[in-house]
């Protein structure tokens, strides 16, 4: 959980989704990824704990984004309005992902899951 958490997340998302070649907007997955990992890795950083990213596509072609940190709550995840110059990457994620949700992990901390679907 370090300010390059993104950056490596991004870089990892469009080499995957080229190896599987996904017929998704690769450049929109990338910046859904890269706004769920810098706000798990910002607001989700617990000292001696990680985030962690999966990537999955699903049977119809979709792609699940899950990004899980160990904080268990996600307040204002309802409103996720802009704070300032800060609180615009959920408003991003929500205008491209089909889907935009969070769970609490069985052990401890949440998942934030987004769904894109593939193009045409």
């Amino acid at each position: 959980m370090t300010p390059t958490a993104a950056a490596l997340a991004r870089k990892g998302t469009r080499g995957w989704l080229a190896a599987w070649g996904w017929g998704g907007d690769v450049d929109d997955a990338v910046l859904v990824v890269s706004e769920l990992v810098a706000n798990a890795a910002r607001h989700g950083h617990v000292t001696g704990h990680h985030l962690w990213l999966r990537l999955a596509v699903t049977a119809n072609g979709g792609l699940v984004v899950d990004v899980s940190d160990p904080v268990g709550e996600f307040p204002g995840f309802e409103s996720a309005a802009p704070q300032g110059e800060g609180g615009r990457g959920l408003l991003v994620v929500r205008q491209l992902a089909e889907e935009l949700g969070w769970f609490p992990r069985q052990n401890h901390g949440k998942t934030v899951r987004a769904l894109l679907l593939r193009r045409g």
